[in-house]
């Protein structure tokens, strides 16, 4: 047997599932609303505050919370997938995104919000690595996937700009309390859906035991490490506190290395990080997580802020992003089929480059048509590409038993590249707006963090560039298979 046809995966012998599409829109309905909770829990952060009474720094926290439990717990929420079972792990983070959507909902306390939101992040880190290790298993490698794929960069696309419209419509019309009440018909949905369209799938190897020491030690690292992203730019940087919880981190990691080596059956398989494609895909997938999330803040803090939109007004005026974003995930997996990972990459990286460079010109008298609509539309053709090649290339090779770690490895480098641009674009704002006081330093602090996003996407081509060098069509890195 050669290395390729080790490497591949399981999935790719057997028979297509006659259910996989009807499975598809149940997996797409999960993360969809995964974003549509994120994204619009965002525009209800200021009325929900008001409302319970919290301090700006407990306010914060609504979303950090949820950040903090989402981003440290996807590594082990996708091992466990792996050998308990990724529909029965996909079914419990359902069942519980229903119930503390409900606690969310009926919270009269900022702690019972804030408790609630912690636990939102577990759910979120059980139903996003195994929706797509699902998804990974259901669907073959090369074209079957890749349009699965577009589909579902496509549909998160379309549920980030919907979370805008949605939750600031439920605003207005039923409180706050509704931005939660409208999970729970779709999560019962999807209970009733997922015994029926999904097939269950598990690691059949001979390991079938938690590396519990490289457990603890990962997620601990990746809760600092959300945690000083989130945190750092109300620190500062170069304060104490960063410098010496951001020393912890590397011990942590460091640690987490040796004891990985040493399992027997790791958390962290190393043949994972043995093909380039698989390691360049996901580094890749933080930059472009950098650049989504950065220029979302630079958008939302200039249109809200300088421009004073309503939230229902912001989300329609960036509603040709996401539309861009569908287009450019169908395009994306098309090209990847003709032309390989690698120059499919590039371009997504590109698109983004120019597009976060046309809007560093916005300004109060810029015309929408001409200065906005242009770098929007660019940026989001990018922004669809991207995910889709790049998920492609994260998973690529990987067996079906490593399928739930590769997926929570995966969505873990986007959450943490999103909390890392959040952090690095909201500290240049600041920063730029600090030096120069006054409605001339606001506008400055917008176009430098624009610009920081161009620097990313252009440093973004150049890595592509390098990693993906060996991910060609029709030869592509492939991973060992080792049990």
């Amino acid at each position: 047997m050669t290395l390729a046809e080790s490497a591949r995966p399981d999935s790719a012998a057997r028979p297509a599932d006659p259910r996989r599409l009807a499975a598809l829109v149940l997996l797409c309905a999960a993360n969809f609303m995964v974003i549509l909770d994120a994204q619009s829990v965002i525009m209800g952060v200021p009325v929900i505050a008001a409302d319970l009474g919290l301090s700006p720094v407990e306010a914060q926290w609504v979303l950090s919370a949820n950040l903090l439990t989402f981003g440290g717990l996807l590594l082990l929420g996708g091992r466990a997938a792996d050998l308990l079972g990724r529909r029965k792990l996909f079914m419990a983070g359902t069942a519980l995104f229903l119930l503390v959507s409900l606690l969310s909902a009926v919270a009269t306390a900022g702690p019972l919000l804030l408790a609630a939101r912690s636990l939102h992040g577990v759910s979120a880190a059980l139903m996003a690595p195994t929706a797509l290790a699902i998804l990974t298993d259901t669907f073959p490698e090369g074209r079957p996937r890749n349009r699965a794929l577009a589909i579902w960069s496509g549909i998160a696309a379309l549920g980030a700009t919907i979370g805008l419209l949605l939750g600031g419509a439920l605003l207005d019309w039923f409180g706050w309390q509704s931005l939660f009440y409208v999970n729970v018909p779709v999560a019962v949905l999807m209970l009733v859906l997922s015994p029926v369209l999904l097939r269950e799938s598990r690691d059949t190897s001979a390991h079938r035991t938690f590396d519990v020491a490289g457990a603890v030690l990962s997620t601990a690292a990746l809760v600092l490490l959300v945690y000083v992203l989130v945190e750092a730019p109300a620190w500062g940087w170069a304060s104490f506190r960063t410098l010496g919880l951001g020393a912890v981190f590397l011990v942590l990691t460091a640690t987490t290395i040796v004891v990985e080596r040493r399992s027997a059956a790791p958390l962290l398989p190393a043949r994972l990080f043995r093909s380039a494609t698989v390691l360049g895909g996901n580094v890749l997938t933080v930059l472009i997580a950098m650049l989504a999330f950065g220029s979302s803040v630079v958008l939302s803090q200039y249109s809200l802020g300088v421009l004073g939109y309503t939230p229902i007004v912001f989300g329609l005026s960036q509603s040709a992003m996401p539309v861009a974003a569908v287009l450019g995930a169908y395009a994306g997996q098309a090209a990847l089929a003709r032309l390989g990972i690698r120059p499919v990459a590039v371009t997504a990286l590109l698109l983004m480059a120019v597009g976060s460079a046309l809007l560093t010109g916005l300004s109060p008298d810029s015309g929408y048509l001409t200065s906005v609509l242009p770098g929007l539309v660019v940026f989001g053709l990018g922004l669809g590409i991207g995910p889709v090649v790049l998920a492609a290339a994260a998973l690529k090779g990987v067996t079906t038993a490593d399928a739930g770690i590769a997926s929570g490895i995966n969505v873990a480098a986007f959450q943490v590249g999103g909390a890392l641009g959040v952090a690095v674009v909201s500290t240049v704002i600041a920063t730029t707006m600090a030096a120069t006081p006054g409605p001339a330093g606001a506008l400055a602090g917008f176009h430098t963090g624009m610009l920081v996003c161009a620097g990313i996407g252009a440093a973004g081509v150049v890595v592509a560039f390098f990693l993906l060098k060996n991910a060609k069509r029709g030869q592509l890195a492939a991973v060992p298979r080792v049990h």
